[in-house]
């Protein structure tokens, strides 16, 4: 039963955000939404703030896991950004944009809230990071890039991308569009001969050798 109600309280949290938004989460509104008593809230989880981050992190493992199966058959660059376009889709159909706006919003001013998004975000990242190092692993552009950096604009730009549609639909929809030209490239460059694949791998690392400030 303790598992139970747990799952209930959790559930209700994203139930509450998504319904009622940050300022109307509370442990009164998020017992309601489950249907226990609101001291549970506290003795489950100490706080409704320690509530809002153990749901965050649940509902993201669930979505997480829900796409593992696509992530793992992803072969390309653009394979990957049509999960994201897809997942885009399912998200925002669900509602769970809406949670996502909230917690961020808080996030501004209060620090666990934002340990909470960047838990939470973490779980995507991770994720996107593995995929790409697969993908990537023979690509000559590999050498040129901070894999992990990638994983964190690849994933910024889509949660960037769910908050800016409800402004302005159509410019996020350019925008996405845009992230698919990027796809294009590197399936271009991967498409290159074997000549031209090491000159344009010397290339960059050369360029990157500058950056940095090292020399090979």
């Amino acid at each position: 039963m303790s598992g139970d109600t747990r799952e209930r309280l959790l559930a209700g949290t994203i139930a509450a955000l998504r319904d009622k938004g940050i300022a109307g989460t509370s442990a009164r509104s998020i017992a309601a939404a489950a249907g226990v008593n609101q001291a549970l809230v506290f003795y489950h989880f100490g706080s409704v703030d320690e509530l809002i981050i153990a749901a965050c992190q649940s509902a993201t493992r669930e979505r997480v896991a829900l796409y593992a199966d696509r992530f793992a058959d992803v072969t390309s660059l653009r394979e990957l950004l049509t999960i994201g376009q897809d997942l885009h889709e399912a998200e925002r159909a669900a509602g769970n944009t809406r949670v996502l706006a909230q917690v961020l919003a808080a996030a501004q001013q209060n620090a666990i809230l934002a340990e909470a998004a960047k838990q939470a975000f973490g779980l995507w990242i991770t994720e996107i990071e593995l995929t790409l190092r697969r993908i990537l692993a023979g690509s000559p552009i590999k050498a040129a890039l901070d894999i992990p950096g990638l994983a964190r604009a690849i994933a910024a730009a889509f949660i960037g991308l769910e908050l800016y549609e409800a402004a302005d639909p159509d410019a996020s929809r350019h925008a996405m569009a845009a992230l698919g030209q990027l796809a294009i490239l590197t399936d271009v460059l991967d498409d290159l001969g074997p000549v031209a694949r090491r000159a344009l791998a010397a290339r960059l690392r050369r360029s990157q050798a500058a950056r940095t400030g090292t020399t090979r």
